[in-house]
């Protein structure tokens, strides 16, 4: 991307079928937030610049973006009167002074960084104003229906609400991730009206505007129809929790990792693995978990940011912020928590707690203890 290109992330909305206390846009999927799902995509895309619109639970939003990534700009859309009143908000905030926008969303967690690079680089090579990102979803209803002439070409997007029947059949629908020419949507987006079903300024409407105009209009087809799926409840979260779980799954399976049971099988996006690692079912690797090469670990075991070495052992047990040596083993029934690091060769047994203590290479504590804040030197046999 050598002209300056802004990413505009929309995640202003109230996410009320949520029913949470928490922003929507906040519920995670494979152990990371959904703005910072999106906000990773847009950067590994390559864009020069990131705009996050905020509305609803703003507080908590503005925190979770300073924290995820500090230097995105914030554009706050105090009433939501639309897609393309908040992009108004957004050009407003970071200035309207870039070549090419992408415009995304912070809950469509699927999309990838290189359906974003192959979106704008469409857009370039065609010198249009405006390349919609499109998909054939099973079910249309309640996206915007992309309607094209007798010869093909894109002439408007229909909102449902605003689509007749006819309208409704087409099977292509609007992601709502567009790439936009810089001077066309400042100009378009001033422009828009709320003349439609829902009284708002529809984003969507600048399509319309690009073709009275004569300005070129496209369309990417993306035949992956989960990258553009949208979470609005927690029926669909969970859907696409599952889909991305299984994605990451058979990546591992293709990095040389043996997963017994992918069904029961759950990793965070921050997890690593090394080959020849075998996990057994009911297996959850949270966080920033990482794991060397020759691990078994599992069954029924939950690590959330640990770091296991090579060949280790790790059974039917729950740990959190600690470290496993190579060749250590820990389990069945132990429990690791913050602080704990076992060297080489050391071993946590059956029934065993430790929290905040070292456990010299080669020590054991094979049964029913506890040890906290303790030193447990070279070679040393602690047990009840």
């Amino acid at each position: 991307m050598s002209e300056q290109v802004t990413a505009i992330v929309l995640a202003a909305g109230a996410g009320t079928r949520m029913k949470s206390r928490r922003a929507k846009v906040l519920h995670e999927i494979a152990g990371r937030p959904m703005l910072g799902h999106a906000l990773d995509a847009v950067r590994a895309a390559g864009v020069d610049r990131v705009v996050t619109v905020v509305g609803h639970d703003r507080e908590q939003v503005e925190a979770a973006v300073a924290a995820l990534d500090p230097s995105v700009t914030i554009a706050v859309q105090a009433e939501q009167r639309g897609t393309g009143d908040a992009v108004r908000v957004a050009l407003d905030a970071a200035g309207a002074d870039a070549a090419t926008y992408l415009v995304t969303y912070a809950d469509v967690p699927l999309l990838s960084a290189e359906t974003l690079r192959a979106l704008v680089d469409e857009h370039r090579a065609n010198g249009r104003a405006v390349t919609i990102l499109t998909s054939e979803p099973e079910d249309p209803t309640g996206y915007g229906r992309i309607l094209r002439d007798g010869t093909g070409a894109v002439v408007a997007i229909r909102e449902h609400k605003d689509a007749t029947d006819d309208e409704r059949a087409t099977r292509e629908v609007n992601s709502g991730i567009l790439v936009v020419d810089g001077p066309f949507l400042d100009r378009a987006v001033r422009a828009l009206s709320t003349d439609n079903a829902q009284a708002e300024l529809y984003l969507t409407d600048i399509v319309g505007q690009a073709v009275t105009e004569g300005l070129p209009v496209g369309a990417h087809v993306l035949e992956d129809v989960w990258q553009t799926e949208g979470v609005n409840d927690r029926r669909q979260l969970v859907r696409l929790g599952r889909e991305l779980n299984t994605r990451i799954v058979n990546h591992w399976l293709a990095e040389g990792v043996t997963i017994l049971d992918p069904g029961t099988t759950w990793i965070d996006t921050g997890v690593t693995i090394g080959r020849d690692t075998t996990i057994l079912p009911g297996t959850q690797l949270l966080g920033a978990t990482t794991i060397g090469e020759g691990v078994t670990i599992g069954p029924d075991t939950t690590v959330r940011n640990v770091e296991i070495g090579d060949d280790a052992s790790v059974v039917r047990t729950h740990g959190s912020d600690s470290v496993v040596g190579p060749r250590a083993t820990v389990g069945p029934f132990a429990y690791l928590r913050p602080g704990t690091v076992i060297d080489e060769g050391g071993k946590v047994g059956t029934f065993v707690e430790v929290k905040n203590s070292h456990i010299g290479a080669g020590a054991k504590v094979p049964h029913l203890s506890y040890v906290g804040d303790a030193e447990v030197g070279e070679g040393s046999n602690l047990g009840a």
